[in-house]
């Protein structure tokens, strides 16, 4: 079975659990998807000594066909970003642009912060060899919010209009800070190049900068190639090969292909929709990014689940995995109410803000497929027991299972609360 074959698998088992949810559960899809075969994994892993161990063997083999790191990160990633920012209102965002930034930027360095000595502190009580490079790296790939994860779950549940778009905003604007803290502190953990503030500074220009004036100079030729076409096909394809072309031809030139995706696909969404689609047009185009979203969404959330099988817990992974969660919520309260306590100089807020961004700040595959980008050769004791990115791995997993299980089934309870003030 080849990865187009183990696609398709997970594409119809993730269809089979929206049909029973929505004909007996009716949860949320992507918690639906996520539960269900996280249970499926943990089924397999239960009878891997049984006689029905061929068939977790087999169906684990499966799953592994698909390279999960390079299937997100270089694969359907830009999609998913593209078909967020289309559904940005961008005069909303305007209005709550200076609460976005800081959140995109500050509340990001400081949870990476915070996570770092949180987490090396526990380990430095309970004698866990783990580097503080190393806590600090696994702070800067949770910390920035999953914007897949947050989209898929936050904007269905009808939250107060300026708390939507800061936590929706903050998830798709902070990809470009997170993914400079992790490459900064990814070449300190694994290269011997030096490191330093102007380099930093650079790779932010470079990736960050570099990715939104790229985003914006791709939607604008798109906007006005819609706008020179007659037929609603062509203008359709256009969209998708802007958000599949584009975003290969971003990461080429190296700036940040997945800010590039939500400048376009704002542009698109908010200048193409009222300047160059009829309202019928509009319509259409947002029904087919809705199928994409949905058929994506759905395939990665199932693979979320199933990493469980390539995930592999010993008794010292489990310690730390399960003091990664609460260290994690800490770090993320604490970033966001400092935040809004510098904006609340200015502004009044509802209050269950906090609260909603703190716990709606959900992490997802993009954390994962990070985690799985650490090198597989290092080691933390020299019995070779302990291994650096099965540790990150299962802390990864551990935060990011509670976040879309827990927290985004709790959530709904916070909105409603924030709906009556």
């Amino acid at each position: 079975m080849n990865e187009y074959h183990t696609f398709c698998l997970l594409f119809f088992i993730a269809i089979i659990i929206t049909v029973l949810n929505s004909r007996f559960t009716r949860i949320q899809t992507t918690i639906a998807i996520t539960a269900v075969t996280l249970f499926i994994s943990i089924l397999l892993k239960a009878v891997a000594d049984t006689q029905w161990a061929l068939i977790a063997v087999h169906f684990s083999y499966t799953i592994q066909k698909i390279n999960f790191e390079h299937f997100l990160l270089h694969g359907i990633l830009g999609l998913l970003l593209f078909a967020g920012g289309l559904g940005i209102n961008f005069d909303r965002l305007k209005k709550q642009k200076w609460e976005v930034l800081t959140l995109a930027v500050a509340a990001t360095l400081i949870s990476t912060g915070l996570v770092g000595v949180l987490l090396y502190t526990f380990c430095q009580l309970v004698n866990f060899p783990l580097n503080f490079i190393h806590c600090l790296l696994f702070g800067a790939l949770i910390s920035p919010t999953d914007p897949i994860a947050v989209l898929a779950i936050i904007k269905k549940l009808g939250a107060p209009e300026s708390i939507t778009t800061q936590i929706e905003g903050e998830s798709l604007f902070n990809d470009g800070i997170g993914l400079v803290i992790f490459t900064s502190i990814f070449t300190v953990s694994f290269s011997n190049e030096p490191i330093t503030l102007n380099t930093v500074g650079q790779l932010f220009m470079q990736e960050a900068l570099g990715g939104i004036l790229v985003g914006g100079l791709f939607g604008l030729c798109c906007h006005y190639s819609i706008k020179a076409m007659s037929s609603l096909y062509f203008k359709i394809i256009l969209t998708l090969f802007l958000a599949t072309g584009g975003y290969s031809l971003a990461e080429s030139i190296d700036v940040s292909a997945p800010l590039a995706m939500v400048v376009s696909g704002i542009i698109i969404g908010n200048w193409s929709r009222f300047n160059a689609l009829s309202p019928q047009e509009a319509a259409e185009l947002d029904n087919f990014w809705q199928i994409i979203d949905e058929c994506l969404n759905s395939v990665l959330f199932a693979m979320v689940g199933f990493t469980l099988l390539v995930v592999s817990f010993n008794r010292q992974d489990w310690l730390v995995a399960t003091i990664a969660v609460p260290i994690v919520l800490v770090a993320r309260y604490f970033s966001v109410s400092l935040c809004y306590q510098f904006f609340a100089k200015f502004k009044t807020y509802n209050p269950y803000s906090v609260g909603i961004i703190a716990w709606g700040g959900l992490r997802g595959g993009l954390a994962i497929a990070m985690a799985l980008s650490i090198p597989a050769d290092i080691w933390l004791d020299s019995n070779n027991i302990l291994n650096l990115k099965q540790v990150i791995l299962a802390m990864t997993y551990a935060v990011v299972i509670f976040s879309i299980l827990i927290q985004g089934s709790t959530i709904s309870g916070l909105v409603r609360k924030a709906n009556r003030v």
